[in-house]
């Protein structure tokens, strides 16, 4: 498959600015290396990822053509690894600016350097500490982007924790933003959009994760298989015949259960909606709560977007040596600092496996630190390139809904449109060759 000519070469080439951020550890290379070698690497790595995403191939070339972007600076708070690489150069070909960092503990130094090579301003390293991904946050905000690309609501809750209500023009349709509107990618993004900032989004924000498309193929098939590819990679444990709990039988639940089943695994799950749990029984699961269910679980994996589900409660329920692991976008499923505190040892074991003595002789192991262990553990790979060239241009024709109309759309937070779903639906059917 051959990328358009506005695609990025692999010998691009230059330096990183200081000025665009941290120059940090390379994906798996070390914090003083060079940021032309980096940007190479990641410039190398990137032209795999595209050559596979065919999608994004025809987005690029077509918003060359109309150029939606022109005047628009983007700020994105998403996962800086290849694929989001792809999409990025996509809406800059359709004229945008650029204006991003990436998630705490998933930042990939080769991308960033990488794209900061293309004129982009990026902030951000692998090594950051939670105080550091806040500051690049807000670095990303200051800059007074227009268009939010958001994970996790973190850019529209800082935009709205700005303005002063009272002092906005009644006539201004950005409530003193200067944010026409935006995308959020997550479960947790958009459980916060309509809770905690219901009433303070001024500007419409299209929730990716409403989309029926991205549940099935992103959430349901992607994640189940990445987060079970990321536990075989990361522990080199045996699937067949060990216990798992998956906690949440949402779509990314779903389709972790299922993988694992499917490698021979058994498989309980724990889900609080009473229909929900029904769904999964009737799926062959077996369903109780999360605190009978503990004991029984060699692993647990975590996937509801909520926080506090293996709470202290859990915890002193697990059996000797269970292994803990986050498939959700927020580190706070797993109760970490309750662990934390009630150890009496804990020993790093490999680049993303710590083991934690308990004090009545019990042990857990946890992956990742409790962040995702798809894209935070050791190499991480995340979701296929297929299913992230579905979910991109997701978000690239939905990014293009709010440049070109966003006077059309209601304020906070709402679904894709219906026909950008079935539009990338038709497409991905006939890339696929379904009817093969």
């Amino acid at each position: 498959m051959s990328t358009d000519s506005s695609t990025p070469s692999s010998t691009a080439s230059g330096t990183a600015s200081s000025a665009a951020g941290h120059d940090g550890s390379a994906h798996g290379g070390s914090p003083a290396a060079d940021p032309a070698a980096l940007a190479a690497r990641g410039a190398a790595r990137i032209d795999w990822i595209r050559s596979r995403m065919p999608l994004l191939a025809e987005a690029r070339e077509a918003l060359a053509a109309s150029r939606p972007f022109d005047g628009h600076l983007i700020g994105m708070s998403l996962h800086l690894e290849p694929k989001t690489a792809v999409l990025l150069e996509t809406l800059q070909a359709g004229g945008a600016e650029i204006v991003a960092t990436g998630n705490h503990g998933s930042t990939q130094d080769d991308v960033v350097a990488y794209l900061r090579t293309l004129g982009m301003t990026v902030h951000g390293r692998r090594a950051d500490t939670l105080d550091d991904h806040h500051a690049n946050v807000a670095a990303v905000d200051a800059a007074r982007p227009s268009i939010l690309l958001d994970n996790g609501a973190d850019l529209a809750a800082l935009a709205a924790s700005r303005v002063d209500p009272a002092a906005v023009d009644v006539g201004d349709p950005t409530g003193g933003t200067g944010i026409i509107g935006g995308t959020e990618e997550t479960t947790s993004g958009g459980l916060r959009l309509r809770a905690e900032l219901a009433q303070s989004i001024p500007f419409p924000v299209l929730v990716i994760n409403d989309s029926r498309l991205k549940a099935i193929g992103e959430n349901k098939h992607s994640v189940g298989q990445s987060v079970v590819e990321s536990l075989m990679r990361i522990t080199n444990l045996r699937l067949a015949g060990r216990r798992f709990l998956v906690a949440g039988y949402g779509w990314c639940g779903r389709g972790i259960a299922q993988y694992l089943r499917a490698m021979g695994g058994k498989v309980a799950v724990a889900e609080i909606d009473e229909l929900v749990a029904f769904e999964a029984a009737w799926d062959g699961y077996r369903v109780g709560p999360i605190e009978e269910l503990a004991a029984w679980a060699e692993v647990v994996i975590t996937a509801t977007g909520h926080p506090d589900v293996v709470t202290p409660a859990v915890l002193d329920r697990l059996a000797d040596g269970t292994v803990l692991a986050n498939a959700g976008h927020v580190p706070w499923e797993i109760d970490v600092a309750a662990l934390y505190a009630q150890s009496t040892a804990r020993t790093v074991l490999d680049e993303a496996i710590e083991r934690i003595d308990l004090p009545d002789e019990r042990h857990v192991i946890l992956l990742a630190g409790g962040r995702m262990v798809n894209l935070a553990g050791r190499e991480p790979k995340g979701n296929s390139l297929e299913a992230m060239d579905l979910g991109f241009l997701l978000q690239a024709l939905s990014l293009e809904r709010v440049a070109t109309s966003a006077a059309s759309l209601a304020p906070g937070a709402q679904p894709v449109p219906d026909d950008i779903d079935r539009d990338i639906a038709r497409r991905m059917l006939a890339v696929m060759g379904a009817d093969r």
